[in-house]
């Protein structure tokens, strides 16, 4: 339990952040892409007995390059792209997971299994965790031009693309790590809940982003306790709780 909250608290300062970001540059589907793509590479890191981190961060980062590369290579939308590359990334990774005979746990994989944390997912997570908080410290004003204008950002002389390619790394590194904790399914939930939540009540990034990392924890939390006393899955129940607090906050400011 003691594991579970300290992971399922990190998750939830981390993932609404990022989800913060995906949803000012309208790339919330974004994230649901990546989350699916990172199977591919975590069947074919089981198989080769390596950290199932190095082939899901391949995997995912390639998922996003396919989307781009399409984007720029054909007429083709971005809501399409990432339909056939979720779509296509999924299946492979199913496919992969039979064809290697991997004893990978999906339930495991698609809700989490927050209980199952060791420290040293934990210290992962920190890490993480602490590295994207201190790019974002760092960085918060080219951040803040890029995100709400990238023509402008690149007319000022702003690296875009390293930027770019940068905030999909941070994406990837987010999902991967969380997956102990929600699922990856569930993770996007929890990226974009608290999120929203902070949307509908404050009007500048960073109070968006402090606002939703503190939603996002104490929704880790109440869902943790939630799970053991009431013998839930974890995963969905920290997503649920995510979800009513949005619903809540959106009742409450209807017709404002």
């Amino acid at each position: 339990m003691q594991n579970a909250l300290i992971i399922g608290i990190l998750v939830g300062l981390l993932c609404p952040v990022i989800g913060c970001l995906l949803i000012v540059q309208r790339m919330a589907l974004l994230g649901d892409v990546i989350a699916h793509s990172v199977l591919p590479g975590l069947s074919i890191s089981f198989f080769l007995g390596i950290d199932f981190l190095i082939g899901a961060f391949i995997s995912g980062i390639l998922g996003a390059g396919l989307i781009a590369w399409i984007r720029s290579q054909s007429k083709i939308k971005a809501d399409a792209a990432m339909a056939l590359t979720f779509s296509s990334f999924f299946a492979l990774g199913v496919l992969l997971i039979t064809v290697l005979k991997n004893k990978i746990d999906l339930d495991s994989f698609l809700f989490g299994d927050i209980l199952a944390a060791t420290e040293l997912d934990i210290l992962k997570t920190l890490v993480v965790t602490i590295l994207i908080f201190l790019l974002i410290k760092i960085f918060y004003k080219e951040l803040l031009f890029y995100t709400f204008d990238k023509t402008g950002a690149q007319a000022m002389g702003l690296p875009v693309d390293t930027m770019h390619i940068v905030f999909m790394i941070a994406v990837t590194l987010t999902i991967i790590v969380s997956m102990q904790a929600v699922g990856v399914i569930l993770v996007i939930a929890l990226m974009i809940g608290p999120a929203l939540s902070a949307y509908l009540l404050v009007k500048q990034l960073h109070h968006m982003l402090l606002l939703s990392s503190a939603l996002g924890a104490l929704s880790s939390i109440t869902g943790v306790y939630l799970s053991y006393f009431y013998n839930l899955p974890s995963g969905p129940a920290i997503v649920l709780v995510s979800s009513t607090v949005f619903l809540l906050v959106f009742l409450s400011r209807l017709n404002r």
